[in-house]
């Protein structure tokens, strides 16, 4: 238990001192390469060009008969303005079907212009949608080549923020941004020449607000910068601990933790608290300060206009219209400022995807591979030398020779480099130098895939997923019958503790497979490794999760399976292992001792030790 309260404790340190999630909520983190990531997303989105392009079109239409409403509405203001000075004068009065008319026209352009905008909506979410899936899609397909390197040396949080974090700030935000930015430019470019038209020197009054409200606007989006910084980095600190306390949660309880684990919350809570409100607080300003602005530039323009109109220079109604296009001139620019904080969020989101797509992928494919079909399974390891990190190594010149059919078995205490030697065989990494063999051929003139589907695998640590206990079996061979699942059942000794369970192979395990007991994991993927049936069977601590008589059990079916099958058995339980026909004796990297059972303990070397020390503790 220890060993696991400090692996967590290793965990909590790695994702307090890396960075971990995306942009999250609002947070925005400014981008390495602000051009570079948008053309790379502008690219990544070449294929919709016909679609953006109808969305510019809609776009655009749609504002321009917004903009061109005000000035008809100030018409009719105009009108009747006009109707009213006659009535008094006794000269004429309202003409009502004129106005009736105007704002029939009036009700055209705006159902026209709500029309556009719906359909350029409609295609712009379409096309956000196909980019958030084919993102998530890529990167799926990405995980599958990469090298058990890049999975061993992050956090969890860190990759799956790139799928979920990331790709949804980008999906949100395609979706606002691309037709906001056409709407609020189209907008301010027609509403300045429909205030120019209206009056020069109410517009030029109009614009004079404008330095001030950019002013205060740009100083507050450099304060807040920093404190979205900060909120994105603690957001990812309490993620990384809620995700890490759930998942070990008995560990916490076992080893009285609650209190440490409520105050490491709280201090990165906290923290998190302080940052958020700061952010949103000041982000939060922008819009107060652009109405108080705006409403000091409809003071000066509705005084302007009054004097104007009194010298006869415009109409009534084309105050009321300057004060709307007013209005509508402020709005696209604090539209325009949170466009481009939504663009910062956009090209760091596009950034840490792209990264993480452009990642070295491992090589699947050999030039001309190795057919598979015809291989024996004879295994040689010829001076391999190998590290995690080639300054220090931790396998320094392994050889080892293994027939066919042969069952070999891989001893030594913790850390000797057992399991890395399987790893290697895998190719999940590869050698510094030295070669390992399969019939002669090197494992890196065979396809990956190729290489990997001759191999069967049972580890200690067990890997179920949320399914059905039939689909989790067949996920050795998918086009497995149920009749065949069942028989590779039996074969584990793991038919009998199914068919007990409720709804027997349909019953569905959870995520962590919780609802079935730790030794049952293990015997259903056994199960899934004899129903794989492969040509070379790799066992790392298979039975070390069952009881004794339930081993003795299985360890029969395993002989039947190894059965004319070159396999690889680690294990710390030496009495597992006495009728292997080799075992290869590890220690700090090397082969120390080779032989069988009876030739090892006769050498009176560190596997006599071995073996003895284990009868000695358990007397």
């Amino acid at each position: 238990m220890s060993n696991e309260k400090n692996s967590m404790n290793a965990g909590r340190h790695r994702r307090q001192s890396g960075h971990m999630g995306g942009p999250m909520g609002g947070v925005i983190e400014k981008p390495k390469d602000f051009k570079g990531s948008m053309k790379k997303l502008a690219a990544y989105m070449s294929k919709y060009k016909i679609g953006l392009l109808f969305v510019v079109i809609f776009a655009i239409a749609s504002t321009i008969f917004n903009i061109v409403g005000p000035k008809i509405l100030g018409n009719a203001t105009t009108e009747i303005f006009n109707g009213l000075v006659k009535k008094i004068n006794g000269t004429g009065g309202i003409n009502f079907d004129a106005i009736g008319k105007t704002l029939m026209i009036l009700l055209g352009l705006y159902i026209i212009s709500m029309v556009f905008s719906l359909i350029q909506g409609f295609i712009m979410t379409h096309i956000s949608q196909k980019v958030t899936y084919q993102f998530r899609k890529d990167i799926s397909e990405k995980i599958n080549r990469m090298p058990m390197n890049y999975f061993e040396t992050r956090t969890h949080g860190e990759v799956l923020s790139r799928v979920t974090n990331d790709v949804d700030t980008l999906s949100q935000n395609l979706n606002q941004s691309i037709s906001q930015t056409i709407s609020s430019i189209t907008m301010i470019i027609g509403v300045l020449y429909m205030m120019i038209t209206i009056s020069g020197t109410m517009t030029l009054v109009a614009i004079l607000t404008l330095p001030l409200s950019m002013g205060l606007i740009g100083t507050i989006i450099k304060k807040s910068q920093k404190y979205f910084k900060e909120q994105q980095e603690y957001l990812g600190h309490v993620n990384g601990q809620v995700e890490e306390v759930y998942g070990g949660h008995n560990i916490v309880k076992v080893f009285n933790g609650e209190k440490q684990v409520v105050a490491e919350f709280e201090k990165a809570n906290e923290k998190l608290y302080h940052s958020a409100w700061k952010s949103q607080f000041l982000s939060g300003m922008m819009q107060p300060i652009m109405a108080f602005v705006g409403n000091i530039g409809y003071v000066a323009v509705s005084i302007l206009g009054g004097y104007l109109t009194i010298k006869n220079s415009i109409e009534v109604g084309d105050i009321q219209s300057f004060i709307q296009y007013v209005r509508s001139f402020n709005q696209p620019i604090a539209q325009i400022a949170q466009i481009s904080s939504q663009l910062q969020q956009t090209a760091a989101a596009s950034e840490r995807v792209f990264e993480f797509l452009d990642e070295e992928e491992e090589v699947q494919y050999a030039k001309n591979p190795v057919k598979t079909d015809n291989i024996r399974s004879k295994v040689e390891f010829k001076h391999v030398k190998f590290g995690y990190n080639p300054e220090k190594i931790i396998i320094n010149d392994f050889s080892a020779a293994v027939n066919p059919g042969q069952k070999i078995a891989i001893v030594g205490p913790t850390g000797a480099g057992k399991t890395t030697m399987v790893k290697l065989l895998m190719r999940f990494y590869d050698v510094n130098s030295g070669e390992i063999l399969i019939d002669g051929h090197n494992i890196k003139d065979f396809n990956r895939g190729e290489l990997r589907q001759m191999f069967g695998m049972v580890l200690q640590d067990t890997w179920l997923f949320n399914g059905t206990i039939m689909d989790n079996i067949r996920y050795g061979k998918e086009d497995a019958t149920d009749e065949e699942v069942i028989a590779a059942a039996k074969a584990a000794h793991a038919h009998h503790f199914i068919s007990t369970l409720p709804d027997g192979y349909q019953m569905i395990l959870n995520e962590e497979a919780s609802n079935v007991s730790q030794g049952q994991k293990q015997l259903l993927t056994i199960a899934r490794a004899i129903l794989a049936n492969p040509k070379i069977l790799i066992l790392d601590e298979a039975t070390s999760s069952v009881d004794t008589r339930t081993e003795v059990r299985i360890q029969k079916a395993m002989d039947n399976l190894m059965q004319g099958r070159t396999s690889f058995v680690i294990a710390h339980r030496l009495s597992t292992i006495k009728d292997a026909d080799l075992i290869l004796v590890m220690k700090d990297g090397d082969i120390i001792e080779q032989g069988n059972h009876e030739e090892l303990l006769l050498q009176k070397g560190f596997y006599a030790s071995l073996y003895n020390s284990q009868f000695e503790e358990s007397a």
